[in-house]
């Protein structure tokens, strides 16, 4: 069996590195709010080149905490895709705005920025763009438009560290960029995890506060928050992957360009590499021209698969009347049925990815 995501070989090869971290924290008696803390959000931000970086408890939290410290105001329009974890629209509700759906561009599976402008109306007042997959948004282009309606922007980078637009990092470009570090992701944590980065002092001093019920340094609520802190076991084991982080991209690069090399010309679109992107590579997504041929082929070969995003969030129940119903988002909806991601992660056997190639080469 193959799985599609195994967290053992990437802990197994920083074992002496984590175990030593979890027992430096166990021997300091401070489980929360301590060295280890401090020590990540600053090494975050400095590996990010942004001023502040604050840790949180998940991804969905650092989203709903920037969107809330932007003071939006009742009835706000936030723009964002339908075609992306459910996370990212349930942060937009929790923050008390009302999610807008954009579709997207087909080749990328990323917002499509030609009908960006279409779709602001008066009640708009930020945008969310999802660097889906590690492939990142073009946000100069969308940093034009956000600026010429006077829109915040809030970058969804869970998906991204590592990711680059033009040689900066994700995450820099708009008012907040939020991060997430559960296992799977690039920089994953041994739980949950996130963080907001921004170079706004006065932002990065209001996720502070909001992150613990909005407490000043006196215990004094001066604005609400919520209950959503990242431990010190989280950022002294997030430290040891950080140091680690410049050779597990390359090792995901390296996989993905060998999936690149053998499975091109096969019955799927691979992954655009756009110009000025620099793909992070978190999934390796395909466009299938038969998607059921291909999983019936993983199945019985014992290789693991996933699907990102079997509904458009538009479509779930949860979220049906933010958006105008079935052929309204009609790329999102195609790539719905007919994505497919393989497995892919920095420590993955060099024989699992040949199997897997193996496999998909007898579909060609």
């Amino acid at each position: 069996m193959i799985p599609f995501f195994d967290p053992r070989p990437s802990h197994e090869r920083h074992r002496q590195a984590i175990n030593g971290a979890v027992l430096r924290v166990l021997g300091s008696k401070t489980l929360l709010f301590g060295q280890e803390l401090t020590q990540f959000e600053s090494e975050f931000a400095q590996n990010v080149g942004v001023s502040n970086a604050i840790g949180v408890h998940s991804g969905t939290d650092a989203l709903q905490l920037a969107l809330t410290s932007l003071d939006l105001g009742p009835d706000a329009e936030v723009i964002t895709t339908a075609h992306t974890a459910v996370a990212t629209v349930a942060a937009i509700r929790l923050a008390g705005a009302l999610p807008k759906f954009l579709d997207i561009d087909p080749r990328t599976c990323l917002l499509d920025l030609n009908r960006l402008e279409e779709a602001i109306t008066p009640n708009t007042r930020a945008i969310v763009p999802v660097h889906l997959y590690g492939q990142a948004v073009p946000m100069d282009e969308l940093l034009q438009i956000a600026r010429r309606h006077r829109l915040a922007v809030v970058e969804d980078c869970a998906q991204a560290f590592g990711a680059r637009w033009k040689g900066t990092p994700v995450g820099t470009f708009g008012d907040v960029g939020c991060f997430s570090f559960y296992p799977t992701k690039n920089l994953g944590a041994l739980g949950d995890g996130g963080a907001c980065v921004t170079n706004d002092t006065v932002l990065a001093e209001s996720i502070r506060s909001r992150r613990q019920y909005g407490l000043d340094a006196t215990r004094h609520a001066r604005c609400e928050g919520i209950n959503s802190r990242l431990d010190e076991l989280q950022a002294a084991v997030l430290r040891v992957k950080l140091r680690a982080f410049p050779e597990a991209l390359s090792q995901r690069e390296r996989r993905a360009k060998h999936y690149r090399d053998a499975l091109a010309g096969g019955p799927w679109d691979l992954p655009l590499e756009t110009e000025f992107a620099q793909h992070a590579y978190h999934l390796f997504v395909l466009r299938c021209h038969d998607r059921s041929r291909v999983i019936e082929a993983l199945d019985s070969a014992g290789i693991g698969w996933a699907i990102h995003y079997p509904v458009p969030i538009h479509l779930m129940d949860a979220y049906r009347s933010f958006g105008d119903g079935p052929g309204s988002l009609p790329e999102t909806e195609r790539a719905a049925n007919d994505v497919l991601s393989l497995p892919l992660y920095d420590a993955m056997p060099d024989e699992h990815l040949k199997r897997i190639i193996e496999i998909l080469r007898s579909l060609a």
